[in-house]
């Protein structure tokens, strides 16, 4: 039984180690959706040129090593498991690990910075399922709030945008409007009947307006664009997506270039990798725009900073921390708030989605 009985829990989206865990992962993610085998080797091939394997799971490995380290460093030393919706190791193993180890109380870190169905609501009921499927002895289980704009957040995605401009040469008034390099931020699209009872969409806004303040841009000097869709084309998903956008930008503007920042997501997985730098930077190249693509905050020491700050608001009662008009987001969404899309999207699997 470890020293204490409080703990942390790293929830992610979870991705395979391997070409065989390619296909039973892509079925995990759409369970109940009647996706076809023949739609999802679509996806596999893509998984397919990174060697059949995601690098969401060394990400979260890192995140893991690395929050273990911070929470030692502040004082506050607590162990951190680790649990996925998608695959191993499943967030129902990690609970019942938690309840074999003897911990009672465990803050739990979503890797999803926005607010949405499958990025907020979705890891509370997979928590929810996990506690009942251990019973009695599972531990009480606090799924921390959003940080779209908490500081942290926003000066990690600010310093690795500061980084990639200085290294490709571009200066923040080339980004100005009129002028030639257009800023993108990009985020997993949604189903506009999901989109429509979150507040993805601002939360985005507002998150990149927060990074640019530091560069003395405004949100006439970005535009927020989207990735990853899946499904029936009859469905309607937020737009634009990043590949149509950069034709437009390409036919109406003298823009030479764009810097793409992949703000909606924590870590370089795949469909970061296939998506912005696969697709994204194929179609770029043949419109003749020059392509830069940010890194995600990843395991920026500020944003690991950041999660011990959200635990400790949780624990002992710390600042709750937040730019912006906003305010820190409430640690429980509102009834109604963040549900799934009222029509099934059928046909379609995503890579990584966190």
């Amino acid at each position: 039984m470890p020293a204490h009985r409080d703990a942390v829990m790293v929830l992610s989206f979870g991705g395979p180690e391997g070409p065989d865990d390619v296909m039973p992962f892509l079925r995990n993610v759409t369970k109940g959706r009647n996706v076809p085998d023949e739609r999802l080797a679509v996806v596999a091939s893509q998984y397919a040129q990174f060697g059949g394997r995601s690098p969401i799971n060394d990400h979260n490995r890192e995140l893991v090593s690395a929050l273990e380290s911070e929470l030692g460093r502040s004082g506050s030393p607590l162990p951190v498991y680790w649990g996925n919706r998608n695959w191993d190791p499943y967030v129902n193993d990690a609970v019942q690990q938690m309840a074999d180890d003897g911990v009672t109380q465990a803050w739990v870190f979503a890797t999803s910075i926005f607010g949405s169905y499958s990025g907020c609501r979705q890891y509370s009921e997979d928590l929810e399922r996990a506690a009942k499927a251990v019973g009695a002895k599972a531990p009480r289980l606090t799924k921390l709030r959003l940080f779209y704009n908490h500081p942290g957040f926003i000066e990690s995605m600010a310093d690795r945008l500061d980084t990639r401009l200085s290294a490709a040469g571009v200066s923040p008034s080339q980004l100005s409007a009129g002028g030639d390099t257009r800023l993108l931020f990009t985020a997993h699209s949604l189903p506009e009947s999901m989109a429509a009872s979150c507040n993805y969409v601002d939360q985005l806004h507002e998150a990149a307006s927060l990074v640019v303040a530091g560069f003395g841009l405004t949100s006439n000097d970005f535009d927020v664009v989207y990735q990853s869709r899946s499904g029936p084309p009859t469905i309607p998903w937020l737009e634009p997506d990043i590949n149509d956008h950069l034709a437009d930008i390409a036919s109406s503007t003298p823009t030479k270039g764009v810097v793409v920042a992949p703000i909606g997501f924590v870590s370089d997985h795949a469909e970061v990798l296939f998506d912005i730098e696969t697709q994204a930077r194929a179609t770029a190249t043949d419109l003749g725009l020059d392509f830069w693509r940010v890194p995600t905050v990843g395991n920026h020491p500020r944003f690991v900073t950041m999660i011990s700050e959200l635990i400790g608001e949780q624990r002992s009662g710390g600042p709750r921390l937040a730019l912006g008009s906003d305010g820190p987001w409430p640690d429980q969404c509102a009834p109604g708030h963040c549900q799934a899309a009222t029509r099934p999207h059928t046909a379609g699997a995503s890579l990584d989605a966190d």
